[in-house]
């Protein structure tokens, strides 16, 4: 079993003035487990349970554990991002004592029925897919290789950007009572 989350390629600039991504990626395997659960609705429920370094010869869903009733299976890779414009969120899931990467599941597609659809460590992204209503949307502790890698981008790009509150503009009375004043009557 491979023992690191590589780097992923960064994306080329889509035009050659463009200025280059700083984004850094990391690949990660996803391993979720299946278990039947006593509903009429629904016949098992799905949960990730580990991110593993990626295994790219074990093909997608495949079964790594099971029991009696539960399975663990190898959902695939799926690409964390760290992008310099959003370490403030970063920053947040780091200094939330608990330091997490969400996974992204969504029901559908061929067999077993359900895809990975991402892994991200921005828990502002999150509210996004929590709006889709069937997402499963688990957090995972970040293994301490990824912890030390978002550590490091967070305190090679954050920008403390101080809070500015906006004051609300004060009503002109004069000018709202004159307004008033030119309205017509209604009848009803």
């Amino acid at each position: 079993m491979p023992t690191e989350f590589p780097s992923a390629q960064a994306m080329p600039a889509t035009h050659p003035a463009s200025p280059p991504d700083r984004a850094e990626r990391r690949t990660v395997g996803v391993v979720v487990e299946r278990r039947r659960v006593d509903n009429p609705w629904i016949e098992a429920r799905w949960q990730p349970v580990l991110l593993v370094p990626p295994e790219p010869d074990r093909p997608d869903w495949s079964v790594v554990a099971e029991g009696p009733d539960w399975s663990r299976h190898y959902a695939g890779t799926a690409e964390i991002a760290l992008f310099p414009t959003e370490t403030e969120n970063y920053k947040h899931n780091l200094d939330g004592g608990k330091p997490c990467a969400y996974i992204i599941l969504r029901p559908g597609g061929p067999a077993p029925g359900m895809r990975l659809l991402a892994v991200t460590v921005d828990p502002g992204e999150i509210d996004t897919h929590a709006e889709a209503g069937d997402d499963v949307i688990e957090p995972l502790a970040l293994p301490i290789p990824l912890l030390l890698w978002m550590d490091g981008f967070v305190a090679r790009h954050h920008v403390e950007r101080p809070f500015h509150k906006r004051k609300r503009d004060r009503a002109d009375t004069e000018a709202l009572a004159r307004h008033r004043g030119t309205e017509r009557p209604r009848h009803g």
